[in-house]
């Protein structure tokens, strides 16, 4: 027996070169660094320059991942952007970035499930390759959070950065074993219920607005461990594997404590799990992508290793995906 595997050749990232520090931001509003580590584990996050939208960050990181891949843009027939800051409110971000790389042929286009979004573009790339509508895709998780902020809500001002990560999938024949290299199972949920917990209070149907973020902080907290669990336990089910064949568990970096809490429930060990938010805040579906780049160039992520990404966002939304590096 064989199975199509979506099979990851390369990654990369982009940061904006503006670093805000939480002592910049405590010269601004009430809050102080001590407060902001305490509860959340950030020390700053990355800011984009006037001139630079969310296109310009997630071309960066294609071209980083391409180049890490080394492979030519030209073999890529699908883009899949996630993002909730898109540059324009149509077309998709995805078709300036398949632009820019010069790709004329395949599909490109955006997906919005928030800080969830990375796992959903994963799982429907993964889609896509294993039924042979395409044989190379990016995907791409990129975002300008510090346009939707208010800078006066010390509650969300804080938590929040710029960035983008890239991978690209190749579609391969594998055995059909959990052994196998390659996307082995993906799992989607939301539940509209929660909306007013975590949303933007404007768009171009309801106030022709961009409109600011807002987020019930403890409602989110509350919610976010049992929902991240549940998605990781039907991953485990669904390939007979448990959390001590994980090598590395690469979560959504949107709060260390919230982080902490889901691998100690999952008895994941601290030493296996990596972490970027500190680096760089919570930058909604770029985190997984950026956090995955840091741990492969650093060589903890080897061919071969098992890893476990998940994600929370607003809506709610969550997801989990399982691979073999």
């Amino acid at each position: 027996m064989t199975a199509i595997r979506s099979v990851v050749l390369g990654c990369g990232s982009y940061l904006p070169q503006q670093i805000l520090t939480n002592a910049e931001l405590a010269a601004r509003i009430d809050t102080s660094d001590e407060w902001i580590v305490q509860r959340t584990g950030i020390k700053q996050r990355h800011i984009a320059a006037k001139d630079e939208f969310t296109s310009h960050l997630a071309i960066n990181a294609a071209r980083a991942a391409l180049a890490d891949a080394g492979i030519d843009a030209q073999s890529i027939d699908l883009i899949v952007l996630a993002t909730s800051t898109p540059d324009n409110t149509f077309p998709a971000t995805a078709v300036a970035v398949q632009s820019e790389l010069g790709i004329h042929h395949g599909a490109a286009f955006d997906l919005q499930a928030v800080c969830s979004g990375f796992i959903f573009a994963l799982a429907t790339a993964d889609n896509f390759l294993r039924n042979g509508a395409y044989k190379r895709a990016l995907v791409i998780g990129a975002e300008t959070f510090s346009r939707i902020l208010d800078w006066n809500d010390r509650g969300t001002c804080v938590l929040f950065g710029d960035g983008a990560g890239a991978v690209v999938l190749e579609a391969q024949p594998q055995p059909g074993k959990s052994s196998d290299r390659g996307i082995l199972t993906t799992h989607l949920r939301s539940d509209g219920r929660h909306k007013s917990k975590l949303y933007v209070d404007g768009g171009p149907s309801s106030t022709r607005t961009v409109g600011y973020l807002r987020m019930e902080g403890r409602e989110v907290f509350k919610h976010a461990v049992g929902m991240i669990t549940d998605v990781i336990v039907d991953a485990f089910k669904a390939t007979g594997t448990s959390a001590e064949d994980i090598d590395w568990f690469v979560p959504h970096q949107a709060n260390k404590r919230i982080i902490d809490a889901s691998a100690h429930k999952l008895h994941i060990a601290p030493q296996k799990v990596v972490l970027t938010v500190d680096l760089h805040g919570n930058t909604s579906a770029a985190s997984i992508p950026l956090a995955l780049t840091v741990a492969a160039k650093d060589r903890r992520v080897k061919t071969g290793d098992l890893v476990l990404l998940e994600a929370m966002g607003g809506g709610f939304t969550w997801g989990s995906a399982l691979l073999r590096w």
